[in-house]
């Protein structure tokens, strides 16, 4: 069956999100509906994943924090970042969690290099990252963000890739717990690009690398916390 496609138009509040997700999960479980991917954009906010550390959250009071979780520390949402979250029954594909995230970083490196961005994977760093030549002869930055969680054998969070969110609001975090390495965008590195193009290129590479998609629909959640949030 064709993975279900859906596309949020406008921002959604962390914690109705977190609870739709955890819903469509478990009803894949239950084999009720299919898989589904849900693309998004929160209003800014940050997040704490299972592996978060408290020195890390470096201004409390700059956005709402959020406890998450998925895998990881901390991360920053907002406006000009995709986020994908990620609903998949591994049992139907293949149980095995650290494939699965490998086969996601390949997905967005995938969709890196439909704009001709050289993606890249870092030992022992989840995540992918691309070369800063422009900040020195080793420096790199993080431009896609992965924390996924799996209840029953179906996977829920995601990836964030940074289209055009506004940088300066990761100074809030130690991003990842990475404090050698900085952060980047589409934006910041030339790529002016919308999230409708970024969103087709993720589409397309999805389907190579998990299989066809569908459009479908997804609860209209646009507005009703982040109304609060924004």
């Amino acid at each position: 069956m064709p993975v279900g496609w859906s596309i949020a138009n406008g921002l959604v509040g962390y914690g109705e999100a977190e609870k739709a997700m955890k819903e469509r999960a478990a009803s894949i479980a239950r084999g009720s509906i299919g898989e589904t991917v849900w693309l998004l954009e929160h209003p800014p906010l940050f997040t704490a994943g299972t592996s978060a550390k408290p020195d890390d959250l470096l201004q409390k009071d700059r956005f709402p924090v959020f406890q998450s979780g998925r895998g990881g520390q901390f991360t920053y949402h907002g406006p000009g970042q995709r986020v994908a979250y990620v609903m998949l029954n591994l049992r139907q594909r293949e149980r095995d969690i650290r494939k699965f995230v490998q086969t996601l970083e390949s997905w967005v490196i995938g969709t890196l290099a439909r704009f001709n961005i050289a993606g890249y994977t870092v030992p022992g760093r989840v995540g992918v990252w691309v070369k800063r030549p422009d900040k020195g002869i080793l420096a790199e930055d993080k431009i896609a963000a992965i924390g996924v969680r799996v209840s029953k054998w179906v996977s829920y969070h995601g990836i964030s890739l940074n289209v055009s969110p506004d940088l300066e609001n990761y100074d809030g975090i130690v991003p990842c717990g990475i404090t050698d390495q900085g952060v980047t965008s589409f934006e910041d590195l030339g790529q002016l690009v919308s999230l409708a193009e970024v969103d087709m290129a993720l589409r397309q590479s999805f389907e190579e690398h998990f299989g066809p998609t569908a459009d479908a629909a997804f609860p209209d959640l646009t507005g009703i916390e982040a109304a609060t949030l924004a």
